[in-house]
């Protein structure tokens, strides 16, 4: 599966990056692959790791804000790997009209 996870604290200020950053801390000490963008960190994994990783995300931004804001989308598709790659080269290849 891949999922599409935002994790934002409230009642911080404007700023928030330095708490982002303790989630995807988290995400990259997990070992599964994923990518992070200014909107979004997406991550492979099966449904147990994946989720597991969300939640320990959520926690380390919950340590230090008094409220956390979880938006998440998953694309659950057993048997497929590499899916982080594979979907952005298929777009790719239209793209480029192959």
């Amino acid at each position: 599966m891949i999922v599409a996870f935002s994790v934002t604290p409230l009642g911080v200020g404007e700023d928030v990056g330095e708490y982002v950053a303790d989630a995807v801390r988290v995400v990259r000490a997990s070992g599964l692959p994923h990518r992070t963008d200014a909107m979004f960190t997406s991550l492979e994994g099966d449904w147990e790791e994946c989720m597991e990783v969300v939640r320990q995300a959520v926690a380390a931004v919950e340590a230090r804000a008094p409220r956390v804001s979880l938006v998440l989308k998953a694309d659950i598709r057993p048997g497929v790997t590499d899916g982080l790659t594979a979907k952005v080269a298929t777009v790719d290849r239209y793209l480029d009209g192959s």
